[in-house]
């Protein structure tokens, strides 16, 4: 056990749908989770990419967004507390001489349980970077693609790029604390919500940021301290923008990432698993959803709720190693429903 570590029952990696109602099951067996999620907020590829987007295929639901799913998923296992690890990848993997897991995340969390959960859906999201030259020189000084610490960026010259909702989001929420904030996207048509260029709009006219509708052609200054960025417009011509963070919002990707170097076998950067207990060839590391693969498999959101299930029980032996683990059903059971609060 390490003194600085946080101590848990299952660490589930991925913090979408199917990670969520992992807690809720886990939960019924009295297990306590964490969860470690590469973005920024908690939904996965539910909120992230399709929010707004509905969904027919959730039993008992006729139709609900992404953002509604992830909310009632949200409601459903508040009785549980889990713990979440938000803009954090799950980057290094140990196992302890107790049998326990060691997860270390890129932002120095650990964490350590007896059971591993990947519910990393296709893999981890990972920003699309804008095409400049010694871009990468830049990252983590002046560079960043999402927002860890607000305070980061207190006092700075900001520059946000992109015409999404995060992008947007981000130029409205640090406009109170930048020094000088604007906004560069190629055209003057935005994909973000409505209510959301609304407000960036205000913001410029209220000349507390600006606008440039042009494209990133090159970075200024010594790396990793960035002085400007090089911008060109139709109208406006090459010009520099003269900045010290900048702050690129170009959407996603999805990258097995470190996950492949867990030592799990994969299947074409799929995790096979055992269709019991959805467990991998590594016993105590569990994969459910779309990251795993057997045969008949579905990718369906209902399919990791089954696989939830399933994977549960199994958790409990190893978490629970000597205790007896007794089905119950949340009609009957005035246990589970006490863990629920049911009155």
């Amino acid at each position: 056990m390490s003194d600085n570590a946080h101590q848990t029952d299952v660490i589930i990696v991925g913090a979408g749908p199917v990670g969520l109602f992992a807690v809720f099951e886990l939960g019924l067996l009295g297990l306590k989770t964490h969860l470690v999620d590469i973005l920024d907020r908690i939904g996965g590829q539910c909120a992230e990419l399709y929010p707004e987007k509905p969904i027919y295929d959730i039993p008992g639901i006729p139709v609900c967004t992404g953002q509604e799913l992830t909310d009632k998923l949200m409601e459903q296992i508040a009785p549980f507390d889990p713990q979440f690890h938000l803009s954090e990848m799950a980057e290094e993997l140990t196992r302890l001489d107790n049998g326990h897991w060691r997860l270390k995340t890129d932002a120095g969390t650990v964490l350590e349980a007896p059971v591993l959960v990947i519910a990393a859906g296709g893999g981890s999201f990972v920003p699309k970077k804008p095409h400049l030259e010694g871009l990468d020189d830049y990252e983590g000084e002046s560079v960043f693609y999402a927002v860890r610490q607000m305070e980061r960026f207190r006092d700075k010259s900001v520059l946000v790029a992109g015409g999404g909702d995060s992008a947007l989001d981000w130029f409205i929420a640090l406009q109170p604390i930048a020094r000088k904030i604007a906004l560069v996207h190629h055209r003057d048509g935005f994909r973000a919500a409505p209510h959301s260029v609304e407000a960036m709009r205000a913001i410029v006219a209220e000349g507390k940021g600006e606008l440039h509708i042009a494209q990133m052609k090159g970075l200024e200054g010594t790396a990793p301290h960035l002085t400007g960025v090089r911008l060109e417009g139709k109208e406006t011509g090459a010009f520099v923008h003269e900045c010290d963070m900048l702050l690129p919002f170009y959407g996603l990707t999805m990258k097995l990432g470190p996950v492949a170097e867990f030592g799990i076998n994969l299947e074409q950067n799929l995790i096979p698993v055992d269709t019991a207990k959805f467990e991998s060839n590594v016993p105590g590391i569990f994969a459910i959803g779309d990251i795993n693969t057997y045969p008949g498999k579905l990718k369906l959101i209902l399919s990791g709720f089954h696989e939830a299930a399933l994977m549960s029980q199994a958790a409990f032996k190893i978490a629970r190693p000597g205790e007896r683990l007794r089905f119950q059903y949340t009609t009957s059971s005035s246990e589970l429903q006490k863990k629920l609060g049911v009155r």
